[in-house]
């Protein structure tokens, strides 16, 4: 995707993670999917979309891309160094309990695999979609702007096991001293390249929220949105601190009879505990792939949260 390439998998609900997820995913005891007839994993509204593990009484569901190995499968990152500023060819595979690497995928929103690669800080998103060779080796060009931490996270589905969708997580590294940024304020609107991004709900620990967010241009609803990757739009959610990942997928589809292309996208979300996290947007218009960007507080019910920090489009935010 453009602005941003995570956040585990991609039409229904979400449980943020936030767990994943691309997200906007859980890593351990992942909720099962059916698979309706398109290829697409399908969830009740209610129960979301998430990978990971379960943090506590008062939290959600589990979160994802913590973890290297899951289910049987781990994530092999082959380049776990990158130089800053410069296009670099990223590296790795998906290996099975036996060591092999995996060759088959069920295409879950037009790909076989979605790979979100973030700062530690968070300001920095890429939602890539890289492509893999007959003897599973996947590799995408990226380009990392500055020093420091990341996180790359993978969200893929077997093709041997279609309801079960993982997300996988491994450290990479920018040479360079490290400056991390403070997370952006929260504010309900995100502007991104001549686009204003409104998010209206709030997220809630082990409670199912919907979020809608709606996108105008120029103070004019934009009702025309087209299709990306089969949505609407995707989002995808990382939780400040360890990176927690969930993508959730909005309500409907395209071409289903009801779902209106704008200016509202809608998602249910559950948070997996409380505090910072950091969505992602992707959406497409005229062509375009934009990422808006919101600081979102999780909180207990009786406290009040606040939501969204907009940024406005960058270079740090890759599809």
């Amino acid at each position: 995707m453009n602005t941003a390439t995570k956040i585990t998998t991609f039409a229904a609900s979400f449980a943020v993670v936030f767990g994943a997820a691309y997200a906007l995913g859980a890593v351990i005891g992942p909720v099962a999917a059916e698979v309706d007839p398109a290829g697409h994993p399908t969830h009740k509204p209610s129960e979301g979309h998430a990978h990971g593990h379960q943090a506590g009484a008062h939290e959600g569901p589990p979160a994802g891309g913590l973890q290297t190995s899951d289910g049987g499968y781990t994530l092999d990152l082959k380049t776990p160094r990158l130089d800053v500023d410069r296009r670099v060819e990223l590296r790795f595979a998906i290996r099975d309990s036996d060591g092999r690497p995996l060759t088959e995928y069920r295409t879950v929103h037009d790909k076989e695999l979605h790979l979100i690669v973030a700062s530690r800080d968070l300001s920095t998103y890429l939602h890539l979609h890289p492509t893999h060779t007959a003897d599973g080796t996947w590799s995408t060009p990226v380009t990392l702007p500055e020093a420091g931490d990341y996180r790359a996270i993978a969200d893929f589905t077997p093709a041997a096991e279609a309801s079960k969708n993982l997300t996988l997580g491994a450290d990479l590294e920018a040479s360079g001293t490290y400056r991390p940024k403070a997370l952006p304020a929260s504010s309900r609107t995100a502007e991104v390249g001549g686009y204003t991004v409104t998010l209206d709900g709030r997220l809630r620990p082990g409670s199912a929220q919907e979020l809608t967010l709606t996108v105008s241009k120029q103070g004019r609803a934009v009702t025309d949105v087209q299709p990306y990757l089969g949505a609407y739009g995707h989002l995808v959610a990382l939780r400040s601190g360890d990176l927690a990942y969930l993508h959730v997928h909005p309500h409907g589809a395209p071409g289903d009879g009801t779902t209106r292309p704008g200016p509202d996208i809608s998602f249910t979300a559950t948070a997996p505990s409380a505090g910072a996290y950091r969505l992602f947007l992707d959406f497409q218009h005229e062509g375009t792939v934009r990422t808006a960007a919101f600081t979102v507080h999780a909180a207990e019910s009786g406290e009040e949260p606040t939501a969204a920090a907009g940024e406005t489009e960058s270079g740090d935010h890759q599809h």
